[in-house]
Protein backbone atom coordinates (compact mmCIF):
# COMPACT_ATOMS: atom_id res chain seq x y z
CA UNK A 1 0.00 0.00 0.00
CA UNK A 2 1.79 3.28 -0.97
CA UNK A 3 2.84 5.63 1.46
CA UNK A 4 0.52 9.05 1.62
CA UNK A 5 1.32 12.02 2.50
CA UNK A 6 -1.51 13.78 4.73
CA UNK A 7 -3.12 11.22 7.30
CA UNK A 8 -6.91 10.69 8.10
CA UNK A 9 -7.25 13.48 10.56
CA UNK A 10 -4.87 15.84 9.58
CA UNK A 11 -6.05 19.13 9.51
CA UNK A 12 -4.06 20.98 6.39
CA UNK A 13 -5.10 23.90 3.76
CA UNK A 14 -6.72 22.77 0.97
CA UNK A 15 -7.49 24.35 -2.41
CA UNK A 16 -11.06 25.62 -3.27
CA UNK A 17 -12.07 24.20 -6.93
CA UNK A 18 -11.71 26.84 -9.61
CA UNK A 19 -9.99 29.63 -7.41
CA UNK A 20 -6.25 30.18 -5.90
CA UNK A 21 -7.92 30.38 -2.19
CA UNK A 22 -7.13 27.85 0.67
CA UNK A 23 -9.40 27.17 3.45
CA UNK A 24 -8.86 24.95 6.39
CA UNK A 25 -10.30 21.22 6.03
CA UNK A 26 -9.75 18.02 7.76
CA UNK A 27 -8.97 14.89 5.94
CA UNK A 28 -11.26 12.66 5.89
CA UNK A 29 -10.09 9.78 3.80
CA UNK A 30 -7.86 8.64 0.79
CA UNK A 31 -8.76 6.77 -2.37
CA UNK A 32 -5.89 4.33 -3.60
CA UNK A 33 -7.38 3.81 -7.08
CA UNK A 34 -8.31 7.17 -7.79
CA UNK A 35 -5.17 8.95 -5.16
CA UNK A 36 -7.75 11.84 -4.11
CA UNK A 37 -8.38 13.22 -0.53
CA UNK A 38 -11.51 13.43 0.97
CA UNK A 39 -11.61 16.42 3.34
CA UNK A 40 -14.37 18.50 4.97
CA UNK A 41 -14.47 21.93 5.42
CA UNK A 42 -15.87 24.04 8.36
CA UNK A 43 -19.11 24.35 6.93
CA UNK A 44 -19.61 20.60 6.28
CA UNK A 45 -18.57 20.81 2.55
CA UNK A 46 -16.99 17.40 1.65
CA UNK A 47 -14.98 17.27 -1.84
CA UNK A 48 -12.23 14.95 -3.15
CA UNK A 49 -8.46 16.47 -3.82
CA UNK A 50 -5.35 16.17 -5.86
CA UNK A 51 -2.81 15.98 -3.46
CA UNK A 52 -1.69 18.93 -5.41
CA UNK A 53 -4.39 21.39 -4.08
CA UNK A 54 -3.38 20.49 -0.22
CA UNK A 55 -0.76 21.65 1.99
CA UNK A 56 0.51 21.69 5.05
CA UNK A 57 -0.49 24.48 7.40
CA UNK A 58 3.01 25.10 7.97
CA UNK A 59 4.10 25.22 4.89
CA UNK A 60 0.94 27.56 3.97
CA UNK A 61 1.89 29.88 6.97
CA UNK A 62 5.58 30.17 5.73
CA UNK A 63 4.46 30.92 2.97
CA UNK A 64 2.48 33.59 4.14
CA UNK A 65 4.91 34.97 6.10
CA UNK A 66 7.35 35.11 3.38
CA UNK A 67 4.57 36.85 0.78
CA UNK A 68 4.07 39.39 3.62
CA UNK A 69 7.51 40.38 4.63
CA UNK A 70 7.78 40.77 0.86
CA UNK A 71 5.23 43.07 0.63
CA UNK A 72 5.93 45.74 3.18
CA UNK A 73 7.86 48.83 3.51
CA UNK A 74 11.74 48.87 3.76
CA UNK A 75 13.65 51.15 6.23
CA UNK A 76 14.07 54.83 5.32
CA UNK A 77 17.85 54.07 5.39
CA UNK A 78 17.82 51.15 2.68
CA UNK A 79 16.06 52.99 -0.25
CA UNK A 80 14.46 50.30 -2.77
CA UNK A 81 15.32 49.86 -6.25
CA UNK A 82 12.11 50.43 -7.38
CA UNK A 83 11.75 53.92 -6.83
CA UNK A 84 14.91 54.40 -9.21
CA UNK A 85 12.76 52.70 -11.66
CA UNK A 86 10.09 54.50 -13.72
CA UNK A 87 6.29 53.13 -13.65
CA UNK A 88 7.13 52.07 -17.11
CA UNK A 89 9.48 50.15 -16.04
CA UNK A 90 7.82 47.35 -13.55
CA UNK A 91 9.34 44.14 -13.41
CA UNK A 92 7.77 40.78 -13.88
CA UNK A 93 8.99 39.96 -10.83
CA UNK A 94 7.60 43.14 -9.17
CA UNK A 95 4.39 42.11 -10.72
CA UNK A 96 4.29 38.49 -9.40
CA UNK A 97 4.58 40.10 -6.22
CA UNK A 98 1.94 42.37 -6.50
CA UNK A 99 -0.16 39.75 -7.42
CA UNK A 100 0.85 37.48 -4.31
CA UNK A 101 -0.11 40.10 -2.34
CA UNK A 102 -3.46 40.49 -4.30
CA UNK A 103 -4.10 36.72 -3.79
CA UNK A 104 -3.28 36.77 -0.01
CA UNK A 105 -5.66 39.73 0.42
CA UNK A 106 -8.77 38.22 -1.44
CA UNK A 107 -7.87 35.17 0.61
CA UNK A 108 -8.36 37.29 4.17
CA UNK A 109 -11.38 39.06 2.93
CA UNK A 110 -13.33 36.27 1.45
CA UNK A 111 -13.08 33.66 4.33
CA UNK A 112 -16.54 33.28 4.71
CA UNK A 113 -18.11 30.33 6.20
CA UNK A 114 -19.63 28.50 2.65
CA UNK A 115 -23.32 27.19 3.26
CA UNK A 116 -25.30 24.77 0.75
CA UNK A 117 -27.71 27.61 -0.29
CA UNK A 118 -24.91 30.09 -1.65
CA UNK A 119 -21.63 27.54 -1.58
CA UNK A 120 -22.60 27.89 -5.90
CA UNK A 121 -23.18 31.77 -6.05
CA UNK A 122 -19.61 32.43 -3.97
CA UNK A 123 -17.72 30.29 -6.19
CA UNK A 124 -19.36 32.40 -8.94
CA UNK A 125 -17.96 35.06 -7.68
CA UNK A 126 -14.34 34.40 -6.94
CA UNK A 127 -13.60 32.76 -10.31
CA UNK A 128 -14.87 36.44 -12.21
CA UNK A 129 -13.00 38.03 -9.59
CA UNK A 130 -9.93 35.98 -10.68
CA UNK A 131 -10.58 36.60 -14.03
CA UNK A 132 -11.06 40.45 -13.15
CA UNK A 133 -7.86 40.47 -11.18
CA UNK A 134 -5.89 38.66 -14.21
CA UNK A 135 -7.14 41.46 -16.63
CA UNK A 136 -6.17 44.14 -14.46
CA UNK A 137 -2.79 43.10 -13.41
CA UNK A 138 -1.67 42.65 -16.98
CA UNK A 139 -3.23 45.71 -18.37
CA UNK A 140 -1.49 47.53 -15.41
CA UNK A 141 1.97 45.41 -16.81
CA UNK A 142 1.10 46.92 -20.07
CA UNK A 143 0.79 50.80 -18.34
CA UNK A 144 3.27 51.05 -16.13
CA UNK A 145 0.75 50.19 -13.69
CA UNK A 146 -1.29 52.53 -11.83
CA UNK A 147 -0.83 54.24 -8.50
CA UNK A 148 -1.53 56.56 -5.64
CA UNK A 149 0.51 58.74 -3.90
CA UNK A 150 -0.61 58.50 -0.34
CA UNK A 151 1.73 60.44 2.71
CA UNK A 152 2.53 58.28 5.88
CA UNK A 153 2.83 59.26 9.09
CA UNK A 154 6.03 60.54 10.24
CA UNK A 155 8.65 58.46 10.94
CA UNK A 156 12.03 58.87 12.77
CA UNK A 157 13.51 62.35 11.63
CA UNK A 158 11.26 63.30 8.33
CA UNK A 159 8.03 61.96 6.07
CA UNK A 160 8.13 59.82 3.68
CA UNK A 161 5.90 59.38 0.42
CA UNK A 162 4.78 55.68 -0.67
CA UNK A 163 3.94 54.27 -3.73
CA UNK A 164 0.83 52.42 -3.14
CA UNK A 165 -0.63 50.22 -5.84
CA UNK A 166 -4.74 50.29 -6.08
CA UNK A 167 -6.36 46.46 -6.06
CA UNK A 168 -10.41 45.69 -5.58
CA UNK A 169 -9.30 43.29 -2.62
CA UNK A 170 -8.69 46.72 -0.82
CA UNK A 171 -12.75 47.09 -0.90
CA UNK A 172 -13.87 43.75 -1.27
CA UNK A 173 -14.62 43.44 2.72
CA UNK A 174 -17.43 46.02 2.09
CA UNK A 175 -18.96 43.50 -0.98
CA UNK A 176 -21.07 40.98 0.17
CA UNK A 177 -21.92 38.08 -2.37
CA UNK A 178 -25.59 37.79 -3.57
CA UNK A 179 -27.80 35.80 -1.25
CA UNK A 180 -30.97 33.51 -2.27
CA UNK A 181 -32.71 35.68 0.59
CA UNK A 182 -31.97 38.91 -1.59
CA UNK A 183 -33.91 37.07 -4.45
CA UNK A 184 -37.46 37.26 -5.33
CA UNK A 185 -39.10 33.66 -6.21
CA UNK A 186 -39.96 34.12 -9.93
CA UNK A 187 -40.61 30.55 -10.83
CA UNK A 188 -44.43 30.23 -9.59
CA UNK A 189 -45.66 26.99 -9.10
CA UNK A 190 -48.88 25.62 -9.10
CA UNK A 191 -50.25 28.20 -12.21
CA UNK A 192 -49.42 31.17 -10.52
CA UNK A 193 -51.27 33.40 -8.90
CA UNK A 194 -54.67 32.07 -10.42
CA UNK A 195 -53.49 28.38 -9.90
CA UNK A 196 -53.34 28.92 -6.20
CA UNK A 197 -56.40 31.01 -5.81
CA UNK A 198 -58.83 28.57 -7.07
CA UNK A 199 -56.49 25.60 -5.62
CA UNK A 200 -57.49 27.67 -2.41
CA UNK A 201 -61.26 26.74 -2.64
CA UNK A 202 -61.19 23.94 -4.50
CA UNK A 203 -58.72 21.75 -2.46
CA UNK A 204 -60.95 21.73 0.48
CA UNK A 205 -64.68 21.55 -1.66
CA UNK A 206 -62.92 18.20 -3.20
CA UNK A 207 -61.76 16.62 0.14
CA UNK A 208 -65.28 17.48 1.71
CA UNK A 209 -67.18 15.95 -1.75
CA UNK A 210 -64.64 13.27 -1.45
CA UNK A 211 -66.48 12.12 2.64
CA UNK A 212 -69.81 12.70 1.35
CA UNK A 213 -69.50 10.03 -1.01
CA UNK A 214 -67.22 7.63 0.98
CA UNK A 215 -69.97 7.62 3.77
CA UNK A 216 -72.64 7.37 1.25
CA UNK A 217 -74.41 3.66 0.70
CA UNK A 218 -74.32 4.31 -2.87
CA UNK A 219 -71.15 5.43 -3.38
CA UNK A 220 -71.45 6.61 -6.79
CA UNK A 221 -71.23 10.18 -8.83
CA UNK A 222 -75.46 9.79 -9.61
CA UNK A 223 -76.29 9.91 -6.08
CA UNK A 224 -74.40 12.84 -4.70
CA UNK A 225 -76.32 15.17 -3.24
CA UNK A 226 -76.86 18.30 -5.24
CA UNK A 227 -77.97 20.48 -2.33
CA UNK A 228 -75.61 21.89 0.00
CA UNK A 229 -75.02 19.51 3.43
CA UNK A 230 -77.27 20.60 6.54
CA UNK A 231 -75.44 23.40 8.39
CA UNK A 232 -75.43 20.84 11.76
CA UNK A 233 -73.89 17.84 9.70
CA UNK A 234 -70.89 20.41 9.23
CA UNK A 235 -70.25 21.98 12.31
CA UNK A 236 -70.20 21.44 15.92
CA UNK A 237 -68.94 23.26 18.85
CA UNK A 238 -67.91 20.21 20.94
CA UNK A 239 -65.92 18.72 17.45
CA UNK A 240 -63.97 21.73 17.37
CA UNK A 241 -63.12 21.32 21.21
CA UNK A 242 -62.52 18.03 20.74
CA UNK A 243 -59.48 18.91 17.73
CA UNK A 244 -58.46 22.00 19.83
CA UNK A 245 -57.24 19.25 22.74
CA UNK A 246 -56.21 16.63 20.67
CA UNK A 247 -53.39 19.46 19.24
CA UNK A 248 -52.77 21.26 22.48
CA UNK A 249 -52.31 16.99 23.77
CA UNK A 250 -49.79 16.20 20.96
CA UNK A 251 -48.20 19.56 21.06
CA UNK A 252 -47.59 18.96 25.33
CA UNK A 253 -45.59 15.55 23.92
CA UNK A 254 -43.81 17.70 21.43
CA UNK A 255 -42.41 19.38 24.41
CA UNK A 256 -41.29 16.22 26.87
CA UNK A 257 -37.97 16.22 27.48
CA UNK A 258 -37.55 12.76 26.22
CA UNK A 259 -35.64 11.93 22.66
CA UNK A 260 -32.40 13.46 21.79
CA UNK A 261 -31.37 17.06 20.30
CA UNK A 262 -30.57 17.25 16.54
CA UNK A 263 -29.51 19.83 14.40
CA UNK A 264 -31.08 20.14 11.07
CA UNK A 265 -29.62 21.47 7.77
CA UNK A 266 -27.25 24.59 7.36
CA UNK A 267 -29.95 27.68 7.07
CA UNK A 268 -29.09 30.66 4.53
CA UNK A 269 -27.09 32.37 6.68
CA UNK A 270 -24.87 29.32 8.13
CA UNK A 271 -26.62 28.49 11.26
CA UNK A 272 -28.50 25.68 11.89
CA UNK A 273 -31.59 25.17 13.85
CA UNK A 274 -32.32 22.06 16.97
CA UNK A 275 -34.81 19.67 17.05
CA UNK A 276 -36.15 17.49 19.25
CA UNK A 277 -37.04 14.21 18.21
CA UNK A 278 -39.61 12.02 20.66
CA UNK A 279 -42.48 11.59 17.62
CA UNK A 280 -42.25 7.29 18.60
CA UNK A 281 -42.51 8.19 22.55
CA UNK A 282 -45.14 10.26 21.92
CA UNK A 283 -47.17 7.64 19.65
CA UNK A 284 -46.33 5.52 22.72
CA UNK A 285 -48.23 7.86 24.77
CA UNK A 286 -51.04 8.40 22.15
CA UNK A 287 -51.43 4.79 22.72
CA UNK A 288 -51.48 4.43 26.04
CA UNK A 289 -53.86 7.39 26.44
CA UNK A 290 -56.51 5.87 23.83
CA UNK A 291 -56.11 2.47 25.63
CA UNK A 292 -56.94 4.56 28.73
CA UNK A 293 -59.69 5.72 26.69
CA UNK A 294 -61.20 2.43 25.81
CA UNK A 295 -61.19 0.97 29.18
CA UNK A 296 -63.46 4.01 30.26
CA UNK A 297 -65.52 3.29 27.96
CA UNK A 298 -65.33 5.79 25.62
CA UNK A 299 -66.92 4.94 21.99
CA UNK A 300 -64.40 5.53 19.27
CA UNK A 301 -67.29 5.54 16.77
CA UNK A 302 -68.47 8.64 17.67
CA UNK A 303 -65.48 9.84 15.34
CA UNK A 304 -67.04 8.19 12.11
CA UNK A 305 -70.74 9.62 12.83
CA UNK A 306 -68.86 13.28 13.29
CA UNK A 307 -66.41 13.14 10.51
CA UNK A 308 -67.57 15.80 8.18
CA UNK A 309 -67.74 18.04 11.55
CA UNK A 310 -64.25 16.79 11.91
CA UNK A 311 -62.75 17.57 8.84
CA UNK A 312 -64.63 21.33 8.85
CA UNK A 313 -63.40 21.53 12.35
CA UNK A 314 -59.94 21.28 11.38
CA UNK A 315 -60.57 23.55 8.08
CA UNK A 316 -61.33 26.58 10.20
CA UNK A 317 -58.46 25.74 12.43
CA UNK A 318 -55.90 25.41 9.03
CA UNK A 319 -57.45 28.91 7.99
CA UNK A 320 -56.88 30.66 11.42
CA UNK A 321 -53.48 29.40 11.70
CA UNK A 322 -52.40 30.25 7.93
CA UNK A 323 -53.23 33.85 8.35
CA UNK A 324 -51.33 33.76 12.01
CA UNK A 325 -48.25 32.43 9.88
CA UNK A 326 -48.54 35.17 7.18
CA UNK A 327 -49.11 38.12 9.55
CA UNK A 328 -45.77 36.98 11.34
CA UNK A 329 -43.68 36.30 8.38
CA UNK A 330 -44.16 40.11 7.48
CA UNK A 331 -41.46 40.83 10.76
CA UNK A 332 -39.50 38.24 9.24
CA UNK A 333 -35.73 38.62 8.22
CA UNK A 334 -34.41 38.51 4.86
CA UNK A 335 -32.64 35.07 5.89
CA UNK A 336 -35.60 33.67 7.81
CA UNK A 337 -38.01 33.53 4.33
CA UNK A 338 -38.42 30.53 2.34
CA UNK A 339 -36.90 30.56 -1.03
CA UNK A 340 -40.10 29.30 -3.00
CA UNK A 341 -42.85 31.83 -1.17
CA UNK A 342 -40.94 34.78 -1.56
CA UNK A 343 -42.50 36.53 -4.50
CA UNK A 344 -44.11 39.43 -3.34
CA UNK A 345 -47.91 38.65 -4.49
CA UNK A 346 -50.21 37.69 -1.35
CA UNK A 347 -52.37 35.44 -2.46
CA UNK A 348 -49.34 33.23 -3.99
CA UNK A 349 -46.88 33.63 -0.82
CA UNK A 350 -50.03 33.00 1.78
CA UNK A 351 -50.06 29.92 -0.19
CA UNK A 352 -47.07 28.89 -0.24
CA UNK A 353 -45.82 29.94 3.01
CA UNK A 354 -43.23 32.91 3.65
CA UNK A 355 -41.67 31.96 6.50
CA UNK A 356 -39.03 29.00 6.18
CA UNK A 357 -39.10 27.87 9.72
CA UNK A 358 -41.30 29.99 11.87
CA UNK A 359 -41.12 29.46 15.93
CA UNK A 360 -42.66 30.64 19.14
CA UNK A 361 -39.43 30.21 20.91
CA UNK A 362 -38.36 26.75 20.71
CA UNK A 363 -41.27 25.57 19.37
CA UNK A 364 -41.52 24.63 15.88
CA UNK A 365 -44.72 24.98 14.21
CA UNK A 366 -43.78 23.18 10.90
CA UNK A 367 -41.63 20.46 12.25
CA UNK A 368 -44.53 19.77 14.56
CA UNK A 369 -47.64 20.20 12.25
CA UNK A 370 -45.51 17.94 9.82
CA UNK A 371 -45.81 14.73 11.97
CA UNK A 372 -47.75 14.94 15.04
CA UNK A 373 -50.92 16.00 14.95
CA UNK A 374 -51.75 14.71 11.07
CA UNK A 375 -49.97 11.12 10.83
CA UNK A 376 -51.16 10.18 15.01
CA UNK A 377 -54.77 11.54 13.41
CA UNK A 378 -54.48 9.65 10.79
CA UNK A 379 -54.00 6.07 12.53
CA UNK A 380 -56.72 6.50 15.69
CA UNK A 381 -59.24 7.48 12.94
CA UNK A 382 -58.21 4.05 10.98
CA UNK A 383 -58.70 2.40 14.49
CA UNK A 384 -62.16 4.67 15.10
CA UNK A 385 -63.26 3.15 11.55
CA UNK A 386 -62.62 -0.27 12.27
CA UNK A 387 -64.65 0.22 15.51
CA UNK A 388 -67.56 1.83 13.30
CA UNK A 389 -66.89 -1.40 10.70
CA UNK A 390 -67.67 -4.09 13.80
CA UNK A 391 -70.45 -2.01 15.31
CA UNK A 392 -72.49 -1.10 11.47
CA UNK A 393 -71.95 -5.03 9.99
CA UNK A 394 -72.31 -6.43 13.31
CA UNK A 395 -69.28 -8.05 13.23
CA UNK A 396 -67.60 -10.07 16.08
CA UNK A 397 -64.08 -9.23 14.66
CA UNK A 398 -63.16 -7.07 12.04
CA UNK A 399 -63.07 -7.86 8.58
CA UNK A 400 -59.46 -8.93 6.83
CA UNK A 401 -59.65 -5.80 4.51
CA UNK A 402 -60.05 -3.53 6.92
CA UNK A 403 -57.11 -4.92 9.27
CA UNK A 404 -54.79 -5.00 6.27
CA UNK A 405 -55.78 -1.47 5.43
CA UNK A 406 -55.01 -0.52 9.28
CA UNK A 407 -51.75 -2.88 9.85
CA UNK A 408 -50.09 -1.11 6.11
CA UNK A 409 -51.20 2.31 7.45
CA UNK A 410 -49.72 1.89 10.87
CA UNK A 411 -46.67 -0.17 9.68
CA UNK A 412 -45.64 3.35 7.73
CA UNK A 413 -46.98 5.65 10.11
CA UNK A 414 -44.58 3.70 12.72
CA UNK A 415 -41.61 3.73 10.11
CA UNK A 416 -42.36 7.42 9.90
CA UNK A 417 -41.94 8.40 13.53
CA UNK A 418 -38.87 5.92 14.32
CA UNK A 419 -37.14 7.71 11.59
CA UNK A 420 -38.09 11.13 12.58
CA UNK A 421 -34.70 12.52 12.08
CA UNK A 422 -34.81 11.71 8.39
CA UNK A 423 -37.44 14.67 8.06
CA UNK A 424 -35.32 17.29 8.43
CA UNK A 425 -33.82 16.38 5.19
CA UNK A 426 -37.07 16.61 2.92
CA UNK A 427 -37.89 19.40 1.03
CA UNK A 428 -40.57 20.17 3.28
CA UNK A 429 -38.31 21.35 5.83
CA UNK A 430 -35.77 22.31 4.03
CA UNK A 431 -37.10 24.08 1.00
CA UNK A 432 -40.81 24.91 1.47
CA UNK A 433 -42.45 27.69 3.37
CA UNK A 434 -45.07 27.27 5.73
CA UNK A 435 -48.34 28.24 4.94
CA UNK A 436 -51.63 27.72 3.53
CA UNK A 437 -50.58 24.80 1.60
CA UNK A 438 -48.53 22.90 4.27
CA UNK A 439 -51.13 23.60 6.89
CA UNK A 440 -53.66 22.13 4.69
CA UNK A 441 -51.93 18.88 3.89
CA UNK A 442 -50.76 18.28 7.07
CA UNK A 443 -53.74 19.02 9.27
CA UNK A 444 -57.23 18.46 7.00
CA UNK A 445 -55.80 16.37 3.76
CA UNK A 446 -53.51 13.68 5.87
CA UNK A 447 -55.65 12.68 8.35
CA UNK A 448 -58.72 13.22 5.98
CA UNK A 449 -57.82 11.43 2.81
CA UNK A 450 -55.28 9.35 3.56
CA UNK A 451 -58.35 7.29 5.88
CA UNK A 452 -61.10 7.24 2.74
CA UNK A 453 -59.92 3.54 2.73
CA UNK A 454 -60.79 2.81 6.05
CA UNK A 455 -64.02 5.30 5.90
CA UNK A 456 -65.18 3.08 3.31
CA UNK A 457 -64.68 -0.19 4.25
CA UNK A 458 -67.44 0.60 7.16
CA UNK A 459 -70.07 0.58 4.81
CA UNK A 460 -69.08 -0.92 1.73
CA UNK A 461 -67.31 -4.56 3.04
CA UNK A 462 -65.39 -6.32 0.73
CA UNK A 463 -64.03 -10.37 1.01
CA UNK A 464 -60.87 -11.47 0.73
CA UNK A 465 -59.33 -14.51 -0.46
CA UNK A 466 -56.26 -16.02 1.30
CA UNK A 467 -54.59 -15.42 -2.09
CA UNK A 468 -55.23 -11.77 -2.58
CA UNK A 469 -54.09 -11.45 1.34
CA UNK A 470 -50.96 -13.34 1.00
CA UNK A 471 -50.41 -10.97 -2.20
CA UNK A 472 -51.27 -7.44 -0.87
CA UNK A 473 -49.06 -8.23 2.08
CA UNK A 474 -46.58 -9.67 -0.26
CA UNK A 475 -46.61 -6.80 -2.51
CA UNK A 476 -46.78 -4.09 0.82
CA UNK A 477 -43.69 -5.55 2.04
CA UNK A 478 -41.76 -5.00 -1.19
CA UNK A 479 -42.56 -1.33 -1.64
CA UNK A 480 -41.89 -0.58 1.88
CA UNK A 481 -38.72 -2.04 1.50
CA UNK A 482 -37.92 -0.09 -1.75
CA UNK A 483 -38.84 3.24 0.09
CA UNK A 484 -37.30 2.17 3.50
CA UNK A 485 -34.20 1.51 1.82
CA UNK A 486 -33.83 4.59 -0.52
CA UNK A 487 -34.55 6.52 1.93
CA UNK A 488 -32.13 5.54 4.36
CA UNK A 489 -29.22 5.00 1.90
CA UNK A 490 -29.95 9.08 1.44
CA UNK A 491 -29.94 10.02 4.62
CA UNK A 492 -26.47 8.25 5.50
CA UNK A 493 -24.68 9.51 2.50
CA UNK A 494 -25.73 13.56 2.98
CA UNK A 495 -24.82 12.92 6.39
CA UNK A 496 -21.62 11.05 5.65
CA UNK A 497 -20.73 9.69 2.08
CA UNK A 498 -17.71 7.56 3.81
CA UNK A 499 -19.94 5.65 5.63
CA UNK A 500 -19.34 2.44 4.66
CA UNK A 501 -23.05 1.93 4.35
CA UNK A 502 -22.77 3.70 1.66
CA UNK A 503 -19.43 4.48 0.53
CA UNK A 504 -19.09 1.73 -2.03
CA UNK A 505 -21.98 3.70 -4.56
CA UNK A 506 -20.95 4.83 -7.70
CA UNK A 507 -21.04 8.60 -7.54
CA UNK A 508 -21.10 11.54 -10.48
CA UNK A 509 -19.43 14.88 -8.19
CA UNK A 510 -20.56 18.47 -9.20
CA UNK A 511 -19.43 21.84 -8.68
CA UNK A 512 -21.09 22.41 -5.57
CA UNK A 513 -19.30 19.52 -3.82
CA UNK A 514 -21.53 17.32 -3.27
CA UNK A 515 -22.38 13.95 -5.14
CA UNK A 516 -25.20 12.57 -6.97
CA UNK A 517 -25.76 8.29 -6.49
CA UNK A 518 -25.62 6.08 -9.80
CA UNK A 519 -26.16 2.84 -8.08
CA UNK A 520 -28.07 0.54 -6.33
CA UNK A 521 -31.39 1.90 -6.18
CA UNK A 522 -30.75 5.01 -7.32
CA UNK A 523 -28.98 3.87 -10.36
CA UNK A 524 -32.33 1.85 -11.02
CA UNK A 525 -34.72 5.01 -10.87
CA UNK A 526 -33.82 8.57 -10.15
CA UNK A 527 -36.40 8.44 -7.34
CA UNK A 528 -36.81 4.87 -5.92
CA UNK A 529 -38.28 6.25 -2.75
CA UNK A 530 -41.34 7.54 -4.83
CA UNK A 531 -41.53 4.07 -6.14
CA UNK A 532 -41.78 2.43 -3.12
CA UNK A 533 -44.60 4.89 -2.00
CA UNK A 534 -45.97 3.97 -5.18
CA UNK A 535 -46.59 0.20 -4.39
CA UNK A 536 -47.21 0.46 -0.82
CA UNK A 537 -50.63 2.99 -2.01
CA UNK A 538 -51.85 -0.01 -4.29
CA UNK A 539 -51.31 -1.90 -1.37
CA UNK A 540 -53.14 0.17 1.14
CA UNK A 541 -56.35 0.62 -1.80
CA UNK A 542 -56.68 -3.22 -3.39
CA UNK A 543 -58.55 -4.30 -0.16
CA UNK A 544 -61.54 -2.26 -0.80
CA UNK A 545 -62.35 -4.00 -4.52
CA UNK A 546 -62.62 -2.60 -7.76
CA UNK A 547 -66.51 -1.24 -7.25
CA UNK A 548 -65.75 2.17 -7.06
CA UNK A 549 -62.40 4.50 -7.91
CA UNK A 550 -63.10 6.73 -4.15
CA UNK A 551 -60.58 4.39 -2.65
CA UNK A 552 -58.19 4.69 -5.22
CA UNK A 553 -58.16 8.61 -4.60
CA UNK A 554 -55.00 8.32 -2.01
CA UNK A 555 -53.10 6.40 -5.12
CA UNK A 556 -53.89 8.68 -7.71
CA UNK A 557 -53.24 11.92 -5.68
CA UNK A 558 -49.92 10.28 -4.94
CA UNK A 559 -48.99 9.67 -8.18
CA UNK A 560 -49.86 13.58 -9.22
CA UNK A 561 -48.52 15.16 -6.07
CA UNK A 562 -44.76 12.35 -6.92
CA UNK A 563 -45.00 13.29 -10.79
CA UNK A 564 -45.46 17.07 -9.80
CA UNK A 565 -42.27 17.08 -7.32
CA UNK A 566 -40.19 15.31 -9.56
CA UNK A 567 -40.67 17.85 -12.20
CA UNK A 568 -39.32 20.79 -9.24
CA UNK A 569 -36.63 18.24 -7.86
CA UNK A 570 -35.52 18.18 -11.73
CA UNK A 571 -35.88 21.73 -12.34
CA UNK A 572 -34.05 23.05 -9.12
CA UNK A 573 -31.40 20.35 -9.65
CA UNK A 574 -30.54 21.29 -12.94
CA UNK A 575 -30.04 25.32 -11.86
CA UNK A 576 -28.31 23.42 -8.67
CA UNK A 577 -25.96 20.93 -10.46
CA UNK A 578 -25.37 22.46 -14.10
CA UNK A 579 -23.42 20.21 -16.92
CA UNK A 580 -23.34 16.97 -13.93
CA UNK A 581 -26.82 17.07 -13.72
CA UNK A 582 -27.09 16.54 -17.57
CA UNK A 583 -24.33 13.52 -17.26
CA UNK A 584 -26.75 11.85 -14.24
CA UNK A 585 -29.71 11.98 -16.04
CA UNK A 586 -28.22 10.02 -18.86
CA UNK A 587 -26.53 7.47 -16.89
CA UNK A 588 -30.10 7.39 -14.88
CA UNK A 589 -32.66 7.78 -17.87
CA UNK A 590 -36.17 6.87 -15.70
CA UNK A 591 -37.55 8.77 -12.74
CA UNK A 592 -39.77 7.06 -11.04
CA UNK A 593 -40.74 3.96 -12.69
CA UNK A 594 -38.53 1.83 -14.59
CA UNK A 595 -38.23 1.09 -18.28
CA UNK A 596 -41.17 3.74 -18.26
CA UNK A 597 -40.75 7.10 -16.88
Amino acid sequence: MPTTRFQIGDTVMGRWPGSNLYYEVKVLSYDNKTRLYTVIYKDGTELELKESDITSLTIFKQGVSRSRSRSRSRSPGRPRRSRSRSPARTSRQSSSRTTDVRKEKLKEALEVRLTPVVKRLVLCSLIEMFQQEKTETESENQAGGRYNLRRRKDQGDGKTIELEQKTEAETLPQTKPPTASAIKTTDLEFGGRVGVFFLMFLLPVAVLALLILCGQKDASLQSFPLELPALQSLWDCQVFGIVLLWLLFQAVLSLLPVGKLVEGMPLKNGKTLKYRINGFYALLLTAVAVGVAMYQEVDLSYIHVHFLQFYTSALLIVTLLSIYLFIRSCWASEDELAPGGNSGYIIYDFFMGRELNPRIKNFDIKFFCEMRPGLMGWVLINFAMLQAEMKHQNLENPSPAMLLVNIFQLLWVVDGFWHEEKLLTMMDIVYDGFGFMLTFGDLAFVPFTFTCQAYYLVSHPNELSAFWIITLITMNGVGYYIFRKANSQKFAFRKNPSDPAVSHLKTIPTATGESLIVSGLWGWVRHPNYLGDIIMGLAWSLPCGFNHLIPYFYLIYLITLLVHRNARDERQCRKKYGSAWDEYCKAVPYRIFPGIY
